[in-house]
């Protein structure tokens, strides 16, 4: 007997049909003999309606209130998939993040796991029951509902199977593996059968929706396989795991990320230590900087310019204005209308000649460049956000037949 922690997003558990269609998932594994711990997301869009009927009340809602709103969309969906097993004449429970354990930081809207006691879930399955958890959130110290961020079910899935040394962690989706780009805007991508946890880290931070980055490195540190397989479809998947069998591909995925913003900071004193002002302020801010761009200083002066994810956009920008007067700059430019657009592989590190390849697809679809990031596996630039589907299908056709 295995025990198989199952998670399902939130197109998958959409209607009632596809609830139906998931209980029969879960019930079918129950049938072969094994325990199954089930995570599930909000149905379909529920997430986002909850959103916008909080701005229609309170635009500036606090964080902590966000994450008692936000966080009932995961309870309706796990007590749904419950009733439904339970038509089906099969013992089941369903459990929230505070009743299973799941503790967090305080970080509201985008909490980071700490710690998950086993005791409730092995207790309910020594009960012979199926368990059925809402994901994307937990409890922090002050007893408050915290959320996981946008895609949070699927850390909570295998962060659970690292607790309860599951024998498989299955992410279903409404896509039936991972693919070298999106295959809803790209031709020609392609499915792959297995990818390493590093290669599919970095197409998740680039953009890549298919899994939470946080979940792949969870998976990473504990060492837990990672399926990633449709809901929808009864076929095989694709793997996450530490060492692949096949040979290494070139570019293993093209990645596009529209959640972009440009920030420039104009005009700044050009003496030691301001990137460090700047750079430490957004930290304690809790904003996450990606690609930097520093000009070269002229006239005593300097522009930094940065990306950061829109969600943070506003925060960043308060920060940096109330910085204005001690930096003696300028101004703050924000851009949201960019998209950054990737090539992950493990490939690169030993083949010349790589970017090279990537910016002459641009340069033949004259789509001009605003800013580049290197790393061992990846390579991003920033462009035009009304370039970004033609982008992706440029480069995609570039590297991979």
């Amino acid at each position: 007997m295995a025990l198989i922690v199952q998670k399902f997003g939130g197109s998958s558990v959409r209607d009632d049909e596809r609830i139906f269609n998931v209980a029969r998932i879960i019930t079918e594994t129950r049938k072969k003999g094994n325990d199954v711990v089930a995570v599930v997301s909000a149905q379909g869009d529920t997430t986002d309606d909850l959103e916008a009927a909080a701005a229609r009340i309170n635009p500036n809602a606090s964080k902590r209130e966000m994450d008692m709103l936000l966080s009932a969309g995961e309870q309706m969906s796990a007590a749904l998939l419950a009733m439904a097993i339970e038509s089906l004449g099969y013992p089941v429970v369903s459990l929230l993040g505070w009743q299973v354990g799941v503790k967090t930081d305080s970080n509201y809207r985008n909490a980071r796991i700490k710690s998950i006691s086993s005791e409730r879930i092995n207790a309910e399955l020594a009960r012979k029951n199926i368990v059925i958890v809402a994901g994307f959130q937990g409890i922090n110290k002050y007893d408050d509902i915290s959320t996981l961020g946008r895609g949070g079910s699927d850390t909570s899935a295998v962060a659970l199977a690292a607790a309860l040394r599951a024998d498989k962690c299955q992410i279903y989706t409404d896509v039936d593996g991972v693919y070298t780009a999106d295959p809803r805007i790209v031709k020609g991508a392609k499915k792959l059968e297995e990818i390493t946890y590093d290669e599919m880290l970095e197409l998740a931070t680039l953009g890549a929706q298919v899994l939470q980055n946080r979940s792949v490195e969870m998976g990473k540190k504990y060492g837990i396989p990672i399926e990633v397989l449709s809901s929808l479809e009864d076929k095989p998947g694709t793997i996450v795991k530490e060492v692949v069998k096949v040979e290494k591909m070139l570019i293993r995925g093209v990645a596009r990320d529209n959640d972009v913003s440009r920030l420039s900071i104009i005009g700044i004193k050009d003496t030691p230590g301001m990137a460090f002002k700047i750079f430490s302020a957004l930290a304690r801010k809790r904003v996450n900087v990606d690609i930097i761009l520093q000009s070269v200083g002229r006239d005593g002066t300097k522009d930094i310019t940065f990306t950061v994810p829109k969600s943070q956009s506003k925060d960043a920008i308060e920060v940096l204005h109330e910085m204005l007067p001690s930096l003696n700059a300028m101004n703050v430019i924000c851009d949201d209308h960019v998209s950054k657009v990737s090539i992950v592989g493990a490939g690169m590190e030993t083949h010349p000649g790589v970017a090279s390849k990537m910016f002459e697809a641009l340069y033949e679809a004259d789509i001009n460049i605003q800013m580049i990031s290197t790393s061992e596996i990846k390579i991003s630039v920033l462009i035009d956000m009304d370039d970004a589907d033609k982008a992706v299908q440029v480069v995609h056709d570039a590297f991979i037949k």
